[in-house]
C-alpha cells in the first residue's frame, strides 16, 4: 500500500481534503473549534472540539454527504497572507487557533479560504475543492490536545483521498484486505501467541507460535555459521555503570527498566550491543583475527508508553537478532556486501522484496571527523554498489555515532517494514576503549558494525503472520499435514500407519478421526490454515497411497505413499 507521505501530489491532495472534511464538520456542527489536520502516511486527519457533541461512527457517512457537495460545488482554494493582527482577529473565537498563531512571526502567516470556510495553514493546496472527488473517511479516535493527557481529548477523524476512484478502490480493498490478514486477529485464531494485562506489552508464545519461532531460530543459526559467525548470550540484566560507559545511562534511562541488588543499581537491556563489547575485550585480537563476526539472539526490555503497544509489531521485550562485526577499516566494503548478501538470501526465501535507504551524517550533532564520515558514507555506497543493489540517500539521518544501511521490505500487500539494519559505530569503540594489534605491534581501534535481519524476532513473525495471511509454507508451518480417514472403522488402521510414518519422519501431523463427516473435517483443516490434507479411504488402503489435497485448492492429487514422503522432504528442504 502507498504512503501517502512519500508522494508529493497526494500529500497535497489529502491535506486539501483534510480542510474539505473540516468544512463539511463546521457545516454540520458549527460549534466546532479546529486544532491541526496533518497529512500521514496513511492519509489526513483532523483534531477537532466539537464542544459537547461526539462524532459516531454512523455520522462518518453524514460527513462525507455534505464533503461530496462542497466538492460538487468546485469553490476555488485561494491563499491569503495575513499580519499577526489580522490573522488574531480573524480567529479570535477559536483557542487552539490563536495557540497556533502566537507561535508565529509577522509575514510568516497564510490562511486557504474555500466558500465561507477560512483555515490557517502553511500549504500547499490543490486549486479547486473538485479535484478532491474520491475520497473516503477511514475512522475516528479520541486524541489529547497537545498530546498531552492532561488536556482536553478532542475528536480525531480520519480520512484518504486520491485523485481517480480506480486508485481509491484499490486502496480500500488493500485495507479490507489487511484486516482480514491483522496478525492479532491471526494469531488468536491460529493459537500463535496471546497478551496479558499481568505483562503489558510482553506477548506470551503459545505452542503453535513457538514452533514457528523456533523454525525461524533455527534457520538463522543455520545461514549465520555458513557464514563464519560466532554465537555468544550475554546478561538479561548489567549494571549501571556499564550503561553509563555506553552512554544508554544517560540518553535512554527512561526506557530502561532498573532495579537495585546488593546496593547497586542494575538495569534489563535494552540493547545487545554493550554486552558484545565486553566480550570482545575478554581477549587480545591481531589484525589477522578480524573480522569477527559475533552474533546474538538477546532478548532485551523498552519501555514503551502504553498507548503505543499493538500486538508482535510493538511490544517491551523482544528478541533482536543482533550481531556485531569487529573489522579492519580496509574490511567495511567486503564485510557490508557479505551482510548485504546474507540478508537478500534470508528475504528471499519469504518472497520478500525490499529497497536499501542510505542515510548520511546529520548536519549537527555527530562524532568523528567529516573525513571519517566521508570515507564511512563511501565505503557503504560502494558495498551497495558491489552487492549488485540501488539505494537511495537519506540525507542527515545518521545516528550520531555513524551513517547506516535501512532495509525496507515489501509484503505480499505492497506494505513496507524497515527491518534490517547495517550500522556502522565510531562511538562505542571508543567509549569501551576496544583495541586489536596491527602489523606494527601497535593497537589500534577496530571498526564496528551493528546489523540485524529480522529486527525483532517476535516482529517479524507479525509482518510473516500477515504477508501469508496465516497460510505459511510447509516448512514453517506449525501443524503441516492433516491426516483424514474416510471412515473410523474401515480406514482408521491405515490412517494411524500414515500418521506414524509421518511423525517418524519429523512431520507436525495430526490425526482426524472424529465422528464428522468427511467434508466437514477437510474443511476445517483448511479454516485451521493446514497446508496439506490427506484423505484415506478404500482405494489408499488397498493401494497404499493417499489423495492430496492442498489449503486453497480444490483439486486433488492421488500418488503412492513412499512418493508423497519423498514430496514433503523435498518441499520442507527447500523452503518453497
Amino acid at each position: 500500500m502507498i504512503d501517502i507521505k512519500q508522494d508529493e501530489k497526494l500529500s497535497v491532495i489529502n491535506h486539501s481534503c483534510a480542510h474539505m472534511m473540516a468544512q463539511a464538520v463546521k457545516r454540520l456542527y458549527p460549534q466546532t473549534k479546529f486544532w491541526v489536520g496533518p497529512v500521514v502516511s496513511e492519509g489526513f486527519y483532523y483534531d477537532m472540539d466539537l464542544g459537547d457533541a461526539v462524532i459516531r461512527d454512523e455520522d462518518l457517512e453524514k460527513i462525507e454527504k455534505e464533503m461530496k457537495k462542497i466538492a460538487k460545488d468546485g469553490k476555488r482554494i485561494v491563499r491569503e497572507e495575513l499580519s499577526k493582527a489580522d490573522a488574531l482577529a480573524l480567529f479570535h473565537d477559536d483557542p487552539y487557533k490563536l495557540d497556533l498563531i502566537e507561535g508565529l512571526e509577522d509575514g510568516e502567516i497564510t490562511v486557504y479560504r474555500q466558500g465561507e470556510f477560512v483555515d490557517l495553514c502553511r500549504g500547499p493546496h490543490v486549486e479547486s475543492v473538485k479535484q478532491l472527488k474520491h475520497f473516503k473517511l477511514l475512522k475516528h479516535s479520541g486524541a489529547y490536545w497537545k498530546g498531552d493527557a492532561n488536556n482536553r481529548v478532542l475528536q480525531r477523524v480520519y480520512g484518504i483521498c486520491f485523485e481517480s476512484k480506480e486508485a481509491l478502490e484499490e486502496h480500500l480493498y488493500a485495507l479490507e484486505e489487511a484486516k482480514k490478514r491483522d496478525h492479532k486477529k491471526l494469531g488468536k485464531e491460529m493459537e500463535l501467541f496471546m497478551m496479558s494485562e499481568y505483562a503489558p506489552g510482553m506477548p506470551f508464545l503459545l505452542p503453535n507460535g513457538m514452533i514457528i519461532r523456533n523454525i525461524l531460530e533455527q534457520f538463522w543459526y543455520e545461514e549465520h555459521t555458513k557464514e563464519h559467525y560466532q554465537f555468544i548470550k550475554t546478561p538479561i540484566m548489567m549494571s549501571r555503570e556499564l550503561w553509563e560507559v555506553s552512554g544508554h545511562w544517560d540518553n535512554y534511562k527512561e526506557n530502561m527498566y532498573t532495579s537495585e541488588v546488593d546496593d547497586r543499581e542494575f538495569a534489563i537491556k535494552p540493547m545487545n550491543c554493550p554486552g558484545s563489547m565486553l566480550v570482545y575485550k575478554n581477549g587480545l585480537h591481531s589484525y589477522k583475527d578480524l573480522p569477527i563476526r559475533m552474533g546474538e539472539l538477546g532478548q532485551v526490555h523498552r519501555h514503551e508508553a502504553s498507548g503505543a503497544l499493538n500486538g508482535l509489531f510493538r511490544v517491551r521485550t523482544f528478541t533482536q537478532d543482533d550481531a556485531h562485526i569487529f573489522m579492519r577499516p580496509d574490511q567495511i566494503e567486503s564485510e557490508v556486501v557479505g551482510v548485504i548478501r546474507l540478508i537478500d538470501r534470508i528475504y528471499s526465501i519469504f518472497g520478500l522484496q525490499y529497497d536499501i535507504e542510505l542515510s548520511t551524517r546529520p548536519k549537527e550533532k555527530y562524532i568523528g571527523s567529516i573525513e571519517i564520515w566521508d570515507r564511512s558514507e563511501k565505503a557503504l555506497a560502494d558495498a551497495c554498489k558491489a552487492a549488485g543493489k540501488d539505494y537511495k540517500i537519506n540525507e542527515g539521518d545518521g545516528a550520531f555515532y555513524g551513517p547506516k544501511l535501512d532495509i525496507h521490505i515489501k509484503d505480499s500487500l505492497g506494505r513496507v517494514w524497515q527491518c534490517g539494519t547495517i550500522q556502522l559505530d565510531m562511538n562505542l569503540p571508543e567509549r569501551f576503549d576496544l583495541t586489536y594489534v596491527d602489523h606494527d605491534g601497535k593497537k589500534v581501534r577496530p571498526v564496528m558494525l551493528h546489523r540485524v535481519v529480522f529486527g525483532s524476532v517476535e516482529r517479524f513473525i507479525g509482518i510473516l503472520i500477515e504477508h501469508y495471511a496465516g497460510k505459511f509454507p510447509l516448512w514453517l508451518a506449525p501443524q503441516q499435514v492433516a491426516v483424514v480417514p474416510v471412515h473410523w472403522e474401515k480406514h482408521i488402521d491405515y490412517a494411524n500407519e500414515v500418521q506414524n510414518l509421518l511423525s517418524a519422519a519429523g512431520f507436525r501431523s495430526k490425526l482426524d478421526a472424529r465422528n464428522e463427516k468427511l467434508g466437514y473435517r477437510i474443511r476445517e483443516a483448511q479454516i485451521r490454515k493446514v497446508p496439506l490434507q490427506v484423505v484415506v479411504g478404500d482405494g489408499e488402503c488397498e493401494n497404499r497411497s493417499v489423495t492430496l489435497r492442498r489449503l486453497g485448492s480444490k483439486d486433488s492429487l492421488n500418488m503412492p505413499l513412499d512418493e508423497f514422503m519423498e514430496l514433503l522432504q523435498r518441499e520442507v528442504e527447500e523452503k518453497r
